[in-house]
């Protein structure tokens, strides 16, 4: 039924999402984002691999990992291989470059209103984005680990890979550190190496996503604004403006520009 509807919805260009009935719809309470070309614009990866000058050869392979064409881990190994010999002072210089996905910061303040538990899961890596997580307040972070040795990165990570399987298992142990079912859980994300996590979130959605997700997400969302998570969830603009107004932290923008 999820493919059926993810085609229809395609073809007439609306987003519909089907979740499943009972008490757990209605309280969710943890929420995991995917990183690249979901909580932030663009992918780290190729910002890194710019500094190299092999941005076109490694969004090549990224591209290809996310439709599901090629193995998350050995892509991830080929793209990472590709910057041996950097200074690890590119990875503050890509740190200060990334820009958030508008509607961001709106989605994250809202949901921990709401008493949220609020993370992030990434196939990218901490050292970029342990600063945004520490600016949005986040309650946990996994990713994977480059390699430093002597100043320069080695072309490696440290550790077990943050693959598709990995970020399910960091779904299923965010929520039993929380104490939270796994029915209350939403997970976001946008590629192949995201299916695992959304299947076993409680609520998947799709952000933007390739053709695999999109398929088996619970919801898939084409709006370019991460905002409109709240709304799948029930939350409205009005709600959220009057909430911001308490906290005089409203700034009145279109609607069509997120916040």
């Amino acid at each position: 039924m999820r493919k059926s509807l993810a085609e229809l919805a395609a073809g007439l260009d609306i987003d519909i999402a089907v979740e499943r009935g009972g008490l757990a719809r209605r309280s969710k309470r943890l929420i995991v984002f995917d990183v690249d070309s979901t909580l932030v614009q663009g992918e780290v990866i190729e910002m890194l691999a710019a500094h190299a000058g092999v941005e076109d050869k490694v969004r090549a392979v990224t591209e290809a990992a996310m439709r599901g064409e090629l193995d998350f881990t050995e892509s991830l190994e080929q793209r990472v291989a590709t910057l041996e010999g950097l200074p690890a002072s590119v990875i503050d210089e890509v740190a200060e470059q990334i820009e958030l996905t508008p509607g961001a910061r709106t989605t994250i303040r809202t949901l921990r209103r709401l008493g949220f538990r609020c993370g992030v899961v990434s196939g990218g890596f901490r050292q970029v984005i342990e600063g945004l997580a520490h600016d949005l307040e986040l309650d946990f972070v996994r990713a994977n680990t480059l390699e430093i040795v002597d100043g320069k990165l080695t072309g490696k990570v440290i550790g077990d890979v943050v693959d598709r399987a990995a970020k399910a298992r960091a779904l299923r142990e965010f929520a039993d550190d929380a104490g939270v079912p796994i029915e209350q859980t939403v997970a976001v994300g946008d590629g192949a190496n995201d299916i695992d996590m959304l299947s076993a979130a409680g609520l998947g959605i799709a952000f933007n996503a390739k053709p695999a997700l999109r398929e088996v997400a619970d919801t898939a969302l084409s709006y370019p604004y991460l905002d409109a998570v709240l709304f799948v969830l029930g939350v409205t603009r009005e709600e959220i403006e009057a909430a911001d107004r308490g906290d005089g932290t409203l700034r009145r923008v279109p609607l069509e520009h997120g916040a």
